[in-house]
């Protein structure tokens, strides 16, 4: 999800990238990276998070953080939000 939000994000000129995603994709996960399948339990946790913002892509990633993952986000409504979700502030 974070792969395609990053790429979606790119294409309609809101964010501005080092290099493409792709590359940045195939760089991450061959140093270490893990990508986790979004399944049907992470897509019904994602609608019960509460005190969550409606955007969908972030109610996934958020909901497959939550599975015992760390997060790294920039993402200031996600880094601000009270839920119990081990996170890295990926602005420092």
């Amino acid at each position: 999800m974070s792969f395609w939000e990053a790429a979606l994000l790119l294409d309609r000129g809101r964010i501005t990238l080092r290099q493409p995603v792709r590359a940045m994709r195939e760089y991450l996960l061959r140093t270490g990276l893990k990508e986790i399948p979004v399944d049907g339990e992470i897509a019904v946790r994602a609608v019960l998070l509460n005190d969550f913002h409606r955007d969908p892509a972030d109610r996934l990633i958020v909901a497959t953080a939550l599975d015992g993952h760390e997060l790294m986000t920039a993402d200031e409504s996600i880094l601000n939000w009270p839920g119990d979700l081990a996170r890295l502030d990926a602005r420092v």
